[in-house]
């Protein structure tokens, strides 16, 4: 019998911690950090979550934004109505980071992730003013900017200015946190919305390679090395229920990345190839319907990262699917990662299912998948214009389809939702406090009038002559946070000279 495991190109003399880094950018896989995505209602409320998070073993945790707050909204905004602390905390002004953050040392935090992309600078400028006011040295704690703002033209849906200005605003946090605060990470390259809107897994890793190109080619032509900005960057990616050909897919996007920045853009330090990734499993695995499988889908997920030899990483609430994660369920999804780290021993080795012909063919086959769709992305004119002429959109919506088909057909079996049906009580959702967008307009209301008003608008006066010059925007959004400018006031500034973002193709 032929011994098929003798052709697989990945079944050589590569170890972990060796280019192309395929078998993880370390030898020893160490454990990841854990965090837990949450907030909701007011920041003091959200406060409470992670100060009992973290006093369970959390090791970072993300901020999970409202709408309003994303899209650059201030909660007292018309367009905001119903919206305030529903999926994620409302965040108005530095006056709200000093609620988020109270008691919460910077120091012992490994981690602060957000879902800030829109408002990447703005989010920048709230802790690097946070960090001045504590007296704390930035580089001495960890700040993960997500500031993937591309992803959201095609993705998302909350960008809010034009995809060139966008694309502006996210470099402008490159080159400072490059330059300025090395230890934080100015970029989360987000696969993750990406496989949520309805992409394969080749499409989820190419699209978000694609979208770090023009990251990485707009921030070295303003003279930035790309040795300063890659060895910072984590990516952004889904661990969804397919066990085998996720544990690939992390594989095969290291090998990817480390071949893109090798090819592409030759840096001198071997760091700026190793792809660090943070994994979140799949929302869009969840179901409504018996959401206590939900517990079974993210134990899955969550082992698969492991194996695939990740960073960082969130398990999804059981009930996430019914809203806001309830206390009880924030719990269980962070106990999942602590029993899969130090009671399985899948930490003991790195890689450890390296050799295994499917998980190696797979590993081969994707990698190659992934490798020719960034080339033609690259014909297509790159990441921005298949933003513009709708081309990402367009696949997305295609791949989503087809996938919605083989749930409706039966060919896909979801457990409880078309196999194995049962009537069995919904689980009890979490409530947002009705009064918690009352709250937070009120204490909106009382910050303008107590806030020195001069000085905030001679700060978005300078913001917005910055932004006229084409200047970098982080450090006249600094200052305009420590006058208290909120959010929507900061945003219209800049909406004066970019305008807003017009669709290109309707669906």
């Amino acid at each position: 019998m032929e011994n098929r495991r003798s052709d697989n190109k990945s079944d050589n003399v590569e170890k972990p911690g060796e280019y192309p880094y395929t078998r993880g950018i370390n030898a020893d896989p160490g454990v990841w950090t854990m965090g837990q995505y949450g907030g909701f209602g007011t920041p003091a409320e959200t406060n409470e979550r992670f100060k009992m998070l973290l006093e369970q073993g959390l090791t970072g945790f993300s901020v999970a934004l409202d709408l309003p707050t994303q899209l650059g909204l201030d909660s007292d905004d018309p367009l905001a109505v119903g919206e305030v602390g529903r999926v994620g905390v409302a965040i108005d002004s530095f006056a709200d980071i000093e609620i988020l953050m109270d008691g919460i040392p910077l120091e012992k935090i490994s981690q602060v992730r957000t879902t800030a992309n829109s408002i990447g600078y703005i989010w920048a400028a709230m802790f690097i003013a946070l960090a001045e006011q504590r007296g704390v040295d930035p580089n001495k704690f960890g700040m993960f900017i997500q500031n993937d703002v591309l992803k959201e033209y095609i993705a998302r849906g909350t960008q809010i200015f034009p995809a060139e200005a966008g694309l502006k605003l996210s470099v402008d946090v490159i080159e400072h946190i490059a330059t300025k605060i090395p230890k934080w990470v100015s970029l989360a390259m987000s696969g993750y919305h990406i496989r949520e809107s309805g992409s394969d897994a080749v499409q989820e890793v190419a699209f978000t390679f694609a979208n770090a190109r023009e990251y990485l080619d707009s921030a070295i032509a303003r003279g930035v090395s790309v040795d300063q900005i890659a060895a910072t960057l984590f990516t952004f990616l889904s661990s969804n229920i397919e066990f085998l050909p996720e544990i690939a897919k992390f594989r095969a996007a290291r090998r990817t990345w480390a071949r893109l920045m090798r090819e592409k853009y030759q840096p001198e330090h071997a760091s700026s190839e190793k792809l660090r990734i943070f994994a979140f499993t799949a929302g869009s695995s969840l179901t409504a319907q018996q959401s206590m499988n939900n517990v079974v889908r993210t134990s899955v997920e969550m082992l698969a990262a492991a194996l695939g030899g990740i960073q960082t990483m969130h398990v999804s609430a059981f009930d996430e699917a019914l809203g806001v994660p309830t206390e009880e369920a924030a719990m269980l999804a962070l106990r999942t990662q602590q029993v899969i780290a130090f009671e399985t021993k899948v930490l003991e080795i790195a890689d450890p299912l390296a050799g295994s012909y499917e998980l190696e063919r797979l590993t081969d086959e994707l990698a190659d998948q992934m490798w020719e769709m960034l080339e033609d992305i690259e014909r297509r004119g790159g990441a921005l214009a298949c933003i513009n002429n709708g081309w990402f959109a367009t696949e997305l919506s295609d791949k989503a389809y087809e996938f919605a088909m083989s749930i409706e057909s039966g060919e896909r079996k979801l457990v409880g939702v078309n196999t194995f049906q049962s009537d069995s009580a919904p689980y009890k959702a979490f409530e947002i406090n009705p009064k918690s967008e009352a709250s937070q307009i009120a204490a909106l209301t009382e910050l303008r009038a107590s806030r020195n008003n001069l000085l905030v608008e001679e700060t978005l006066t300078a913001l917005h002559e910055a932004t006229k010059a084409g200047e970098n925007v982080v450090p006249f959004c600094v200052e305009a946070v420590k006058a208290y400018a909120t959010v929507g006031e900061i945003v219209n500034e800049l909406r004066k000279v970019y305008g807003k973002w017009q669709p290109t193709r309707t669906f």
